[in-house]
């Protein structure tokens, strides 16, 4: 019996339309909320936090089936480039727990 299969998509952001903190963490709050709304995933960004141009966010999510999964993170990454951001240095994973 599967226990499931885990996504893992992690991407970096560049934003040259932040000059500051405060106008990067607008438009990070806005695209894990998009994200979140749209792949039912878990996110957070997890590096570069005091820069103001970029971020790298990594998302989760959990599905029955490995298609699923990779279908939920192909279509984070199609509202990405469908909203003008281009993904950069880009992990994805798919597994299950069966395989560790």
């Amino acid at each position: 019996m599967s226990t499931g299969i885990v996504g893992v998509y992690s991407f970096e952001l560049f934003l040259p339309e932040s000059r500051s903190l405060k106008d990067k963490r607008m438009v990070v709050r806005s695209v894990k909320a998009q994200l979140q709304n749209r792949v039912a995933c878990s996110i957070a960004e997890v590096d570069h936090h005091d820069v103001w141009q970029r971020t790298r966010l990594t998302l989760a999510c959990v599905g029955r089936e490995t298609r699923d999964v990779a279908g939920l993170i192909d279509d984070a990454e199609r509202w990405l480039l469908g909203n003008g951001y281009e993904p950069l240095a880009v992990q994805r994973d798919v597994t299950t727990l069966d395989d560790r």
